[in-house]
């Protein structure tokens, strides 16, 4: 068996490795950690930071990314979103894929120290920790509320972003946490709802298959509704100012649009329509928050 799997890893490929990191999840969190960068000053952020400190955030975000990809390899190989990933096909090892974690884990913590500051390497090192140990190796099949609980870990990057520049944490970035917050489980949700089956065969308590599509669609509704609320404080305490506003209500109104939608399962594959909306959500009102930000400094 040893050998089987040591000729079966001697088959991964960069990209395979690439993979274990969840690049696509890690480019969205980058997105957010710029944003929290770039808010946290008016002078310009030390390209050291920008670089290096944003260097790091990626490496450890995919250090637990590929902690994720060892500890779910099981239930990967059974699910049709993940049944070719590297080590649910046995291209690579647990215990390479584990080695690489370290790796990257240890670079993303040696150039946080290195670049940064103190704080925000720790700060990096408990969302680590809340993604890979926290939500995957206990709350994912613990409680429906996994998402919810475990949710607040991958909220972190701006706020790591911020505390990269500045070395402290203030009411600013914990609200772009708590916009990330009330994001994910709805951005989620509408994903289990798709993928309900597949999350049952592998007895995974996902909200949907615990408490049925219906229960889960009225907390999407009303998650959602919490989000467009939350998403409005930045211009309330004047940390934005109108344009950021006028998207977050054009955005805000379309993901609940589609949150209703869901809920009364009006048109086809709304579930995953309503995921695939929502990173553009994201990606959306963070860039809004950064174009806003320039223009205020401008007047």
């Amino acid at each position: 068996m040893a050998t089987l799997l040591g000729e079966r890893s001697a088959r991964a490929t960069w990209r395979d490795y690439l993979e274990l990191t969840k690049p696509r999840v890690v480019l969205l969190m980058l997105i957010t950690s710029l944003v929290g960068m770039f808010l946290a000053t008016r002078a310009g952020v030390p390209w050291t930071v920008l670089l290096f400190g944003n260097l790091g955030i990626a490496l450890c975000a995919g250090g637990a990314a590929a902690v994720n990809h060892v500890v779910d390899r099981q239930i990967d190989s059974v699910m049709a979103r993940t049944h070719k990933r590297p080590l649910a096909e046995g291209r690579v090892s647990p215990a390479a894929a584990l080695t690489f974690a370290l790796v990257l884990g240890v670079a993303g913590q040696l150039l946080l120290l290195a670049f940064t500051n103190a704080l925000a390497a720790w700060l990096t090192l408990a969302s680590l920790i809340g993604y890979a140990v926290i939500y995957t190796g206990f709350l994912k099949r613990a409680t429906p509320q996994n998402i919810v609980i475990g949710g607040l870990a991958g909220a972190a990057p701006p706020l790591l972003g911020w505390v990269a520049v500045t070395g402290q944490v203030s009411a600013e970035p914990l609200l772009l946490v708590l916009i990330i917050f009330a994001w994910t489980p709805p951005h989620f949700w509408a994903l289990a709802i798709h993928r309900k089956a597949e999350y049952a065969k592998v007895n995974i308590p996902m909200l949907p298959v615990t408490h049925g599509e219906h229960y889960t669609k009225v907390h999407i509704l009303l998650y959602t509704v919490a989000l467009l609320a939350v998403s409005f404080m930045p211009y309330a305490i004047h940390m934005s100012g109108p344009l950021y506003l006028a998207a977050a209500a054009l955005l805000g109104a379309r993901f609940l649009y589609w949150a209703v939608v869901l809920y009364r399962d009006s048109r086809p594959h709304a579930a995953i329509r309503t995921f695939k909306f929502s990173i553009w959500y994201l990606f959306a009102l963070f860039i809004a928050l950064l174009v806003d930000h320039y223009l205020l400094l401008n007047i």
